[in-house]
């Protein structure tokens, strides 16, 4: 099949269990960047009922590919089953018969909030004209939704690592808007290393020359910048994953008859190529520069006098969890966490082969932290 030139929802394609609101149309966002974005859409689905006093409102954030479909089969308008479905339903950790449940698609993304993708001013694609952002930004938003929603207060807001940065800034930057602060994955700011894996993404993505400086979005179909965002994707989903996963699934077989002595390929480069195709036939190149470099940016502690005084701000109650194998955000940055967040108790580890995607892979335990935590 063709490859689109970006897997990014438009106005016209199938909303399935999306929700719209519109904010900031009489009052321009104002980035931390400079600049600004009008007539913000945020898309979003929700799940439960909610309560009269909206005491049962749970805000769940995505990770850099997610969207707003965290729960849910796949169909019209999400071609994937939800990212955390096992985790979000009737009885499940993060319980629909208790808790009403919202999860938006973050600004900057591309399943139908505000993005590059989107129509800017006079119609056309925003594309390279869309402004830098920062989680702050981002959570700005969110809480317009909130205000949207009538929900002046969250019982929790729960998130894995770019969704876990956005729980913290919801903790530092809106203090009294949630009762408890579920942050998985995660650490306080972003590590030389972290933002060093997200540039060379960047720069795989750029170099591509269907990206056309960012506005490739009248190209023909199939003339996307699809190698740049398959090797992007291919770059990062080593760091998602272990050492030991790999060599244990992957090892050095081959990918079926395919010799790698005469041009085939090892099953592990099939993987990637795999995972690369399927991100392309979902998302938006640009989008993926926007999220990685809003993750770049991370720093609680920016403008607060450090990350430990930004935490101290902190009055939610806070759950911090980690994965004992991941190396992307290892677990010595959600302990330094713990140690600077005066409601915080230690750290709840998840011991998993699977590193950083432990988070969405280990539900059963992943969902005993939340669950205790929700309780």
């Amino acid at each position: 099949m063709t490859l689109p030139v970006s897997g990014a929802w438009r106005p016209g394609d199938s909303p399935g269990r999306r929700q719209f609101c519109s904010l900031f149309e009489h009052r321009p966002h104002a980035l931390e960047a400079g600049g600004h974005l009008e007539a913000v859409q945020v898309a979003y689905e929700t799940w439960g009922r909610l309560a009269p006093d909206t005491a049962n409102a749970v805000l769940v954030l995505h990770a850099l590919t997610g969207d707003s479909h965290a729960a849910g089969p796949a169909g019209p308008g999400s071609p994937q089953p939800g990212w955390w479905d096992p985790m979000i339903g009737p009885g499940l950790a993060i319980d629909t018969d208790r808790y009403f449940v919202v999860c938006p698609n973050v600004l900057g993304g591309c399943q139908g909030t505000t993005g590059p993708a989107s129509p800017g001013p006079g119609g056309r694609p925003y594309g390279a004209r869309f402004p830098v952002i920062t989680v702050r930004d981002q959570v700005v938003v969110e809480a317009g939704l909130a205000d949207q929603l009538g929900i002046q207060r969250w019982h929790a807001v729960v998130g894995g690592s770019m969704g876990g940065m956005r729980v913290l800034e919801w903790a530092v930057g809106f203090p009294e808007r949630l009762a408890r602060a579920i942050v998985i994955s995660v650490g306080a700011k972003a590590t030389a290393e972290q933002i060093g894996l997200c540039s060379v993404q960047c720069r795989a993505i750029r170099a591509d020359p269907a990206w056309r400086g960012g506005d490739y979005y009248d190209a023909a179909p199939g003339d996307g910048p699809h190698g740049g965002l398959s090797l992007a994707r291919g770059i990062g989903q080593i760091s998602y994953r272990s050492e030991l996963e790999f060599d244990n699934r992957f090892g050095r077989d081959h990918q079926g008859d395919e010799d790698p002595l005469e041009g085939g390929r090892y099953a592990v480069e099939s993987y990637l190529e795999y995972h690369g195709e399927k991100l392309v036939r979902r998302f938006d190149a640009n989008s993926y520069l926007t999220l990685s470099e809003a993750m770049n940016h991370h720093d609680v502690g920016r403008g607060r006098g450090g990350v430990r005084a930004a935490l101290q701000r902190v009055v939610a109650d806070v759950t911090v969890a980690g994965i004992s194998s991941d190396r992307l955000y290892p677990l010595r940055l959600q302990q330094e966490l713990a140690d600077c967040v005066p409601t915080a108790s230690g750290v709840a580890v998840i011991e998993s082969e699977h590193g950083h995607d432990g988070f969405l892979v280990e539900v059963e335990a992943v969902g005993k932290v939340v669950a205790g935590a929700l309780a």
